[in-house]
């Protein structure tokens, strides 16, 4: 099984070492400096799970990998999903699939229409990565979570789909297949929705959303406005959604920070579209209130 990764931030990097480390073939795609630096002196990797390490991971442009993936990983951020459909059917035989897992809902289509000529499925991903420098990844905590699944209409070879569930497996992720995989992205969609914007918001680690107060109160908040737009939405969850985003956010590290607040903190460019706007746009075809919502968009609207 040949594994291409398609983005070396937190989340790509981090399945790329697992997978490195457990003696898996791997490669990457990065750009600019991150590229320069890992092809030189290998990837940085700081890990609760796997230790410290100088992964030498085989690492490409995207101009210059001629290979062909079994399984391509797309962890580039949400801005990026329209640009990613020529770099996927390049990397792509007959019989590649793609797995997206990005924090933004409806990726898997989006991408699909760009790659027509490949089977795009659609996941997401549970896990505290991050880009700690240039060439350098941390992972953080105990949560390294898969969940992909194969979306209606779509057909996958079961013998595949055992294999890269092995593979993660053994590369110590935890991976689920999903048997909804439009209930499971939104959910995921939901959650970091809703932790990203309060950190944001309040400028905090997950430390104070853990605990009773304002900032918990505010997550609260935005997971009820996003379960309701789920709910109009025909998504039946199968479990308190409000809850479960609970359960969650109090089992991750209280200094962990999600990767929206640290864009924007810096100036880069961050995910606020697809993490805040786009819900808003959403519920608002839907016909869903959102004041929490609504209250931290004028917020980032009178400050970005």
């Amino acid at each position: 099984m040949k594994y291409l990764v398609i983005g070396t931030g937190g989340v790509g990097g981090s399945i790329a070492a697992f997978l490195h480390l457990a003696g898996k073939d791997v490669s990457c795609i990065a750009r600019g400096k991150a590229l320069d630096t890992m092809r030189r002196d290998g990837m940085k990797f700081h890990s609760t799970l796997k230790g410290e390490h100088i992964i030498p991971v085989d690492v490409h442009s995207a101009e210059d990998y001629n290979g062909k993936a079994d399984v391509i990983f797309v962890t580039v951020k949400g801005y990026s999903i329209d640009d990613i459909g020529p770099i996927i059917s390049k990397c792509s035989g007959k019989d590649t699939i793609v797995i997206p897992l990005l924090n933004v809902y409806g990726t898997g289509a989006r991408i699909a229409a760009t790659a027509p000529d490949v089977n795009v499925l659609d996941g997401c991903i549970y896990i505290v990565g991050f880009k700690s420098g240039t060439g350098e990844i941390t992972q953080m905590g105990e949560i390294f979570h898969i969940v992909y699944g194969v979306p209606r209409g779509h057909n996958v070879d079961p013998v595949l789909l055992d294999k890269i569930n092995t593979d993660l497996t053994e590369a110590g992720i935890k991976v689920t297949l999903s048997d909804d995989i439009d209930r499971d992205t939104f959910i995921k969609w939901s959650f970091i929705s809703a932790m990203a914007l309060t950190g944001a918001y309040y400028d905090i680690p997950m430390g104070p959303i853990q605990h009773d107060g304002p900032e918990r109160n505010t997550f609260i908040g935005l997971s009820r406005e996003s379960e309701a737009l789920g709910h109009k939405c025909g998504i039946d969850f199968g479990c308190d959604l409000v809850k479960h985003h609970l359960d969650v956010i109090d089992s991750l590290d209280p200094e962990s920070t999600a990767s929206l607040q640290k864009d924007l903190k810096s100036g880069h460019e961050s995910e606020i579209q697809g993490q805040l706007f786009d819900i808003i746009d959403r519920a608002r075809a839907a016909g869903v209130a959102t004041p929490v919502y609504d209250l931290i968009a004028e917020h980032f609207t009178s400050n970005i």
